[in-house]
């Protein structure tokens, strides 16, 4: 099992959640956004060591444990897979956070966006 950063991240990019990660697998890609690699964070599975420190840092709560990715976004999983097969492509983004967080209305209107329910 490891944990998954889904479509929830999606133009967030909030750097809160690889701050805690004490292996930097959180990446970004280094190219630009594409249809096959949307403008998110993912895991690299195989450098995750599932302390699971990142999700609850996570102000979009796009993090969820691989066995419990909601189904609407279930599709996710195996694009954090993917991200192994093209590591080179890949790096642990500079900065940190900028300390913005959303309000909850915002985190349930991104969800809804997703077509995630609101109670996950």
């Amino acid at each position: 099992m490891t944990w998954v950063i889904t479509r929830l991240c999606r133009d967030c990019l909030d750097l809160t959640c690889l701050e805690v990660c004490p292996v930097n697998c959180i990446v970004e890609r280094t190219g630009e956004p594409s249809p096959e690699w949307p403008n998110q964070l993912y895991i690299v599975p195989n450098e995750c060591i599932d302390c699971g420190a990142c999700e609850p840092e996570c102000p979009y709560e796009a993090i969820f444990e691989e066995e419990s990715v909601p189904p609407e976004v279930s599709d996710d999983i195996a694009l954090n897979y993917r991200v192994e097969d093209h590591r080179d492509e890949f790096a642990t983004p500079p900065g940190s956070s900028d300390g913005t967080v959303p309000s909850p209305e915002e985190v349930v209107a991104n969800k809804v966006k997703w077509g995630v329910p609101e109670n996950y």
